[in-house]
């Protein structure tokens, strides 16, 4: 993982100088050289800039970082110590650029320092910002004289052993590793500190090993160990935030956003920290836009793509993408991009970075896993006209939780309660895996809460309904009655899956297969037709089959069937066309076999929720209505319900 960091790293040229780190700066005191009671105040711009930093040391109480600061230590209301570091630091350098000098005379005028922490008010930059000096327009952290200066001061702080006698577990080179290593930055949002989390550490008797102490037990050098910092400070900006964890995934290769399978597939776009609504998320990746592989690892050897060839070369890779997926699709075999992806998920505990998961593969196989993901969730609509439209991950993820008609802190639930499954389901769905068998068991809570709520829930599998008002309480006790597509798409995924490891096939089609050889499968499809015949005998009932018997039927189908079969008599003699809803049940029954099974087991369980809500769907299609004799009013609900 550090290795393709650090090649990450050069291939982008993000590899800053030792002791130097991307920082922000908020604003810059302007001296003069030729007028010693000139001082204004310029604003820093958004992009962040190379300072010098001390590391943890400016932790302490004694150390700080030089040339760019707090406001608070370089221009503190009572000397401190940190205060005397900066400005005694800024004393030395001066020996290396006049510039310095003429920051360090403001000390002896207080007036000065009155008029500039005035200026600094108005501009409204707090303690707590960073700021920084500019002599003659000029500023000093652009200085090379004052660079050198710094890399021989920082040596004083810098704790390595004498002589190169280790290997560094990044770059393979003969090393003498540092004690500790600069912390990472942008995990805040997920557990993080504002001032960055160490990725490696060992300040614990339990995590060192052999005698060694510190970093011997990870030996890294301090620039092999600043191009990973660099690479993961970068790909962190633009990572998304997923049930409390940063998603991070680059190339070893360049792969612009149009050719990302993860950017391009629609449960992995929607990441967003600050949105709540599953419909108004925005589509971030953790992979930027401006990606550099074409750059030459040698310069000497090689010579720098143009634009144009750059560009030829992007055109290339997005025609063998396109290709990859239509192989899929035809079934023939072309040659597999090279390229191998990486993915991280980061979260930040106790001021140290944990890993909770990290995936590489190749590029081929990537788009092929999201493809078959796609495949494995087809299902039809409970009104069986199309398939049930794609939605963002994150509001899949809700079908995960405990039912509930309203909850306004259901995005707060998902990252408590999911923290746990969410990488597993992510890993499943990028290597094509498995999904754990807390999915199945937390859908069919959420299906078997769904059952007992009144007839006032909501659309079943996510669709926008624009029922009309004269018909809104018909389509309420409808729905009431279906089961919630995603959730159902969880278990179709998870069975798929489960069977598939197994090298045995699951049989589970779109739309309802009656050759399906699971006994609690067509269980499933007799419920429906029950909870239908009854709907269709007493429309105005509060608590129908599905709110009274779902539970008890999924679990013990045998006790429950041959009590709604009895029922189900009595609601068909009310109705006037039985002969269709007759022949559904006669050929279940076929389907079905001797014997009913008497209690259901978890995999069981979900073959009887996708069996009811497949053939709900079925006697809800448009030729199923007219073999019913629905009537016109019947016939628009079904239409608005399709919209």
């Amino acid at each position: 993982m550090l290795k393709a960091l650090y090649d990450y790293a050069e291939s982008h040229r993000l590899f800053p100088p030792p002791g130097y780190v991307e920082k922000s700066v908020k604003a810059y005191v302007s001296l003069s050289s030729h007028n010693a009671d000139f001082a204004e105040i310029e604003m820093g711009g958004e992009q962040n800039v190379l300072c010098p930093d001390i590391g943890s040391l400016a932790n302490g109480k004694d150390k700080c970082n030089v040339l760019a600061e707090k406001r608070s230590v370089i221009f503190a209301d009572m000397p401190t110590a940190k205060s005397q570091f900066f400005w005694d630091a800024l004393r030395e350098a001066g020996e290396y650029d006049s510039a310095i000098k003429v920051c360090w005379n403001i000390v002896e005028k207080p007036e000065l320092i009155d008029i500039i922490n005035q200026k600094l008010d108005s501009h409204k930059v707090k303690a707590r910002d960073r700021i920084a000096f500019k002599v003659d327009n000029r500023t000093l952290l652009d200085s090379d004289s004052i660079r050198s200066w710094w890399q021989e001061f920082r040596k004083q702080f810098v704790k390595t052993k004498e002589s190169a006698d280790t290997v560094c577990m990044i770059s393979g080179q003969p090393i003498a590793p540092v004690a500790t290593t600069s912390k990472i930055t942008g995990l805040q949002s997920v557990g993080g500190h504002s001032s960055g989390d160490a990725l490696i550490c060992f300040d614990k008797p339990a995590f060192c090993s052999y005698g060694f102490k510190k970093a011997e037990n990870a030996p890294v050098s301090e620039e092999a160990f600043a191009a990973v910092k660099a690479a993961l400070d970068s790909l962190l900006k633009e990572a998304p935030v997923l049930s409390n964890m940063k998603f991070v995934h680059w190339y070893d290769c360049e792969i612009g956003r149009e050719e990302d399978p993860i950017y391009q597939c629609g449960d992995f776009e929607s990441f967003k920290e600050t949105d709540d609504t599953p419909e108004s998320q925005g589509s971030k990746t953790a992979v930027s836009d401006e990606l550099n592989f074409f750059a030459s690892d040698d310069d000497d050897e090689e010579e720098e793509l143009t634009d144009i060839e750059r560009r030829e070369q992007e055109i290339s890779a997005a025609k063998n993408a396109d290709k990859l997926i239509q192989s899929v699709e035809s079934g023939k075999r072309i040659a597999a991009m090279d390229s191998t992806y990486y993915i991280l998920l980061l979260t930040g505990v106790g001021g140290r970075i944990m890993i909770r998961r990290y995936m590489r593969g190749k590029y081929a196989d990537l788009q092929k896993n999201l493809h078959m993901w796609h495949e494995d969730l087809k299902l039809v609509n409970t009104v069986g006209t199309a398939s049930i439209p794609e939605c963002k991950l994150k509001a899949r993820l809700i079908r995960l939780l405990k039912y509930k008609k309203t909850d306004a802190k259901v995005f707060e639930r998902l990252q408590d309660e999911l923290a746990g499954i969410t990488p597993a389901i992510v890993t499943a769905i990028l290597t094509g895996g498995r999904l754990p068998d807390a999915v199945a068991e937390r859908a069919l809570r959420y299906i078997r809460s769904q059952m007992l709520v009144s007839s006032e829930s909501g659309s079943s599998d996510g669709q926008s309904q624009n029922t009309k008002q004269k018909s809104s309480g018909q389509s309420d006790r409808r729905r009431a009655q279906s089961l919630d597509g995603w959730a159902c798409q969880w278990l179709k995924v998870w069975l798929i899956r489960k069977k598939r490891a197994e090298g045995e096939e699951a049989f589970l089609l779109e739309t309802y297969n009656l050759e399906h050889p699971s006994p609690a499968y067509h269980c499933g499809g007799l419920m429906a037709i029950y909870a239908h015949i009854q709907q269709r005998a007493i429309e105005d009932v509060n608590a129908g089959v599905i709110q009274r018997y779902y539970a008890s039927a999924s679990r013990t189908p045998a006790l429950v069937l041959s009590r709604l079969a009895r029922l189900c008599n009595y609601h068909l003699a009310k109705l006037e066309k039985t002969k269709y809803l007759e022949s559904r049940l006669a050929e279940l029954y076929v389907a079905l076999g001797d014997e009913i099974p008497v209690t259901l087991n978890l995999e069981e369980q979900s073959y009887f929720a996708l069996g009811y809500y497949q053939k709900w769907a079925e006697l809800h299609t448009p030729k199923a209505k007219k073999e019913m004799g629905l009537d016109e009013d019947e016939t628009e609900l079904a239409k608005d319900e399709e919209e």
